[in-house]
């Protein structure tokens, strides 16, 4: 089957299409790949905020070239997938420098940046330029998969090939970016992993799925390994004067630059307060009294979950050195809003304006 319902799929997104802020007449690529990298891995309801607040900083690819990281990370707190925006980041200050200020206009060229991949660049370079470049993310792989009635698993390098090499066997010429976010959007709001509507899908003739009534059944994934779960133990160090200590994730590392009450994972046979002075000890170079247990939180990361337990503690001995932290800074907890958290932190933070407002 070649793209046949390539039109009766353009009629459709004609008529039914989000309005979305960054679509418009003539997109502009630095809003395009300022969506399509906000959207990896997050809702479009979500993002619509981020959106706007990041535009309202950031109008140009310049001013986010010359902006500071900790800034970017700061307007990015609470999206996730904090590597989004230091590539963001670091792809201005390419473009802006080596490139005049100009985006690549290919796919193959847009993905000789940080923080592109292929599916990034097929969606810019179809939306902002035109070109007939595949995407291929899970939305357009289940419409894919049940056009066919594909029985592979998708998780296999082989069936994602395959598909890759339909997406661009069926792209047309003719709008290519419309093409790409009807596929998307059908799989949104259509042809949707549970109870897809097919009554109102307007490519209905030619699924071979539907014909054969296995929607329910594609695609087909292999079961997901049971995710790990990890105790994590975490300072809150105080000084006599109400400051706190925080320090900055290396930037290489998970959550790279964003702040943190300061301690790491529980090894086998430890105890929470031991774990945590080790860290310390490790990280900073601290020896502490670790005191009562404040506050646990649990959070889930894409491959690993953990419960983190935050600890009041007070230093008996040695001045906070950065051996595996990026910086640290003693901060008041108002200051505390200044500064680019990860999520279970600023739950933690949370909890210690709670406390603050009930003691005063």
């Amino acid at each position: 089957m070649s793209a046949e319902f390539a039109s009766e799929l353009l009629q459709w997104f004609d008529k039914t299409a989000a309005q979305l802020p960054w679509r418009t007449v003539r997109p502009d690529p630095y809003h395009v790949w300022l969506s399509e990298v906000m959207l990896q891995q997050t809702q479009v309801e979500t993002v619509i905020p981020y959106y706007k607040r990041f535009l309202k900083s950031y109008p140009t690819i310049y001013e986010l070239a010359h902006a500071n990281l900790d800034e970017i990370l700061k307007q990015w707190e609470g999206l996730g997938y904090y590597s989004r925006a230091r590539h963001l980041h670091k792809t201005a200050q390419i473009i802006v420098q080596q490139l005049d200020g100009q985006f690549p206009q290919t796919a193959a060229d847009l993905q000789k940046l940080p923080g592109i991949g292929r599916y990034t660049a097929g969606a810019i370079a179809s939306i902002a330029f035109g070109e007939a470049a595949p995407v291929l993310d899970g939305n357009v792989i289940r419409v894919f998969t049940r056009l066919l009635d594909l029985a592979d698993d998708i998780t296999q390098t082989s069936t994602k090939k395959y598909l890759w090499q339909i997406a661009a066997d069926w792209i047309p010429t003719q709008r290519p970016g419309d093409y790409n976010q009807a596929l998307m959007e059908l799989g949104q709001k259509v042809c949707t992993p549970h109870n897809p509507t097919c009554g109102s899908c307007p490519i209905q003739q030619y699924c071979q799925s539907y014909a054969n009534s296995t929607q329910a059944e594609r695609p087909i994934k292999r079961k997901k390994a049971p995710i790990p779960h990890y105790d994590v133990a975490a300072g809150i160090i105080k000084r006599d004067d109400g400051k706190i200590l925080i320090a900055q994730r290396p930037h290489e590392k998970l959550l790279g630059g964003l702040w943190e009450f300061p301690g790491g994972k529980q090894e086998t046979g430890e105890t929470l307060p031991d774990t945590l002075r080790r860290e310390l000890k490790e990280e900073l170079m601290i020896d502490v009294a670790v005191g009562d247990l404040f506050v646990s939180v649990k959070h889930a990361f894409t491959h690993f979950k953990i419960t983190l337990h935050a600890f009041e503690c007070r230093i008996i001995s040695g001045e906070p050195q950065t051996l595996e932290a990026a910086a640290i800074a003693w901060v008041y907890l108002d200051e505390m809003k200044q500064y680019a958290f990860g999520k279970a932190d600023r739950q933690i933070i949370d909890a210690l304006y709670k406390r603050h407002n009930m003691l005063f």
